[in-house]
């Protein structure tokens, strides 16, 4: 397995540098192995991390989120623990969502119940 080093990796993964020390810190990703010198060298295993990792970013899970869910991945060679994982964040972040509108509406409703009570008071002189 070839090694790399991190200005390689985030070359490849399409991140900086600076993404993957970052991703590190939060154990979403650690290098196959250091040097001396503090080199650290990663191999095609933490290039496919970092592309699930991007992949989970985009379908809206938090990097906590991730980071609950990218172990299945890499445990589970048919990935259907992750993906299990993933439909219930989803459908968690839908009823958060549908929970929001609902809020959104209301306030939307009693905002032109106001406007429309300042305008009657403009319109009749009354205060």
């Amino acid at each position: 397995m070839a090694k790399m080093r991190i200005g390689d990796l985030a070359q490849k993964a399409g991140v900086t540098p600076r993404t993957i020390r970052y991703y590190e810190n939060l154990g979403l990703i650690s290098p196959s192995e250091r040097e001396g010198a503090g080199f650290r060298y990663y191999t095609d295993t933490e290039l496919a991390r970092l592309q699930k990792i991007d992949c989970l970013k985009s379908l809206g899970l938090t990097l906590e989120e991730v980071a609950s869910v990218i172990d299945l991945y890499f445990e589970d060679s048919t990935g259907i623990k992750g993906k299990q994982k993933v439909l219930e964040i989803l459908h968690r972040h839908l009823h958060e969502t549908d929970d929001k509108i609902e809020a959104l509406a209301q306030f939307r409703s009693e905002l032109q119940a106001s406007i429309h009570k300042i305008q009657q008071c403009i319109e009749t002189g009354s205060s």
